[in-house]
């Protein structure tokens, strides 16, 4: 009797240990697996402007957007575009040897006749881990141009205002703010509401980070960064593939893509090196995204770079993209 008192105790143990696991499992999986919509987006809009929330929808706007001419004239090739409202080129640059070498992209990009900035989630949806390839959810918004956003995704906190709309107002960190006058600038999440943004005109905005030039000034201390401690964060401050904005003048703005991670081709960049690298370029504010698998830069159907040297991408949950016209 005792021997299977002992065993039924042995079997109770494993069925309770299988049943933590099973719990923990469960939780990691709901937090940063399990796809949790919040509100679905009906449309993208050409060109950002203020929208509003009914009946957990988001409703995108096109009023006020300017069609490109019939006779606009369009120059392009799988390295730039030039037409009247859009102006794209993008190079490929090679620094370093050896371990040493550095691959990354550069997108100096001019916006003209009302050609704005637009923002996109993945399967036109707001919420935690929905999530598709960069290159996806471009084509599905019809995008000329796009990057990688901020993964927002990923974290419950941050304020994110997209397309005009106010999805999350969480304050945690230093964001972004891009303007419908064509300008941008970091700010302090925890010292400025929702509200006044939207009210000075700002049609987007990004929870990452940190700045990476401000007054034209390559930022300093990068090397004291946290982003934020969910599990599986790592440190940003090393090497490391990234994704990056910056502004040289109001509607004139860079897009730079490092990738890493693959000796021989890349090895990334540190923060401070992407950093001097947006002030070199004459950018008067600079802003770090989303990096790592997720940094992907795409252009005319095509994705440009070589994300992680595996040619792979890697699913995030928003874009920020030029629409075609």
């Amino acid at each position: 009797m005792k021997s299977l008192t002992g065993k039924k105790r042995a079997l109770l143990a494993a069925v309770f240990i299988i049943l933590i696991i099973g719990a923990v499992l469960y939780k990691l999986a709901d937090r940063y697996l399990i796809e949790h919509v919040e509100l679905r987006v009906t449309a993208a809009p050409e060109h950002p402007a203020t929208n509003v929330q009914n009946n957990g929808v988001a409703s995108g706007s096109t009023e006020g957007s300017t069609p490109a001419a019939a006779d606009d004239k369009v120059a392009s090739d799988d390295w730039s575009y030039h037409s009247s409202d859009i102006d794209i080129s993008i190079r490929q640059v090679e620094i370093g040897q050896g371990k040493q070498t550095i691959t990354y992209y550069v997108a100096d990009v001019q916006l003209n006749n009302g050609a704005g900035l637009s923002s996109a989630f993945a399967k036109n949806a707001f919420g935690r881990n929905i999530i598709e390839n960069t290159s996806v959810i471009a084509a599905n918004n019809n995008a000329l141009f796009a990057i990688n956003g901020d993964y927002y995704g990923f974290r419950s906190d941050g304020v994110t205002i997209r397309n005009g709309t106010l999805y999350r107002d969480e304050p945690a960190r230093t964001g972004l703010a891009l303007y419908a006058n064509g300008t941008m600038r970091s700010y302090d999440e925890t010292k400025q509401t929702a509200a006044s943004l939207l009210a000075d005109g700002v049609t987007q905005t990004y929870s990452f980070g940190p700045a990476l030039v401000v007054d034209g000034k390559a930022a300093a201390d990068l090397d004291q960064v946290k982003i934020d401690t969910n599990f599986g964060n790592r440190s940003i401050q090393g090497a490391n593939p990234r994704t990056g904005i910056g502004m040289i003048a109001p509607n004139h703005y860079l897009f730079v893509v490092v990738d890493g991670r693959k000796e021989g081709y890349s090895a990334g960049m540190t923060l401070e090196q992407f950093a001097q690298l947006f002030e070199e370029l004459g950018a008067a504010e600079a802003y770090n995204l989303d990096g790592g698998g997720s940094s992907t830069m795409y252009f005319q159907g095509r994705v440009v770079n070589n994300p992680l040297g595996k040619e792979t991408e890697r699913g995030v949950s928003d874009i920020l993209y030029i629409p075609a016209p």
